[in-house]
């Protein structure tokens, strides 16, 4: 048991470092750097950045990949539940210089008509529900504004 235990260990420790920080972004880095804080604080535990926790996509449509940090790729050794929850992960979006950050039970971008849309799986709180409601939401960057728009629509 002891082996299995050291074995998990440097799996942990080295899954730490399968991402290379290097090129990322200070907005992102500091968030890596409080989430492996977090996980120390807690019964001294060890962090891992897992492979897919970090994405370059391009979210608003300048044909330029833009940075996607997604919580849901944090584990630490101490506490499974550490970062995400029954409402999701939070998923931080980094266009230029500007960062925004969205709770969401997974995401993904499409096409429609000249935009970039992100698409979002969301608590279900945020339709009228509970969790297990169904909830979609889906977002516009306003390059001029340079936030996020989203609407609810008015079904008839």
């Amino acid at each position: 048991m002891a082996v299995f235990c050291a074995i998990s260990a440097a799996i942990n420790t080295a899954s730490a470092h399968a991402q290379d920080l290097s090129g990322l972004p200070t907005q992102l880095l500091e968030k890596v750097e409080a989430a492996q804080q977090a996980c120390s604080n807690f019964e001294n535990g060890q962090f891992a950045l897992e492979l897919g926790a970090i994405h370059r996509v391009d979210l608003d449509g300048d044909n330029q990949r833009d940075w996607v940090l997604d919580e849901a790729g944090f584990a630490c050794s101490t506490a499974v539940s550490l970062y995400c929850g029954t409402g999701g992960c939070v998923s931080h979006f980094l266009i230029e210089d500007r960062m925004f950050s969205l709770l969401n039970q997974g995401w993904d971008m499409a096409n429609i008509g000249p935009f970039r849309v992100l698409l979002a799986d969301v608590h279900g709180s945020q339709c009228g529900g509970i969790n297990p409601t169904p909830c979609v939401v889906a977002s516009v960057w306003d390059s001029d504004e340079m936030v996020w728009r989203s609407t609810g629509a008015e079904w008839e």
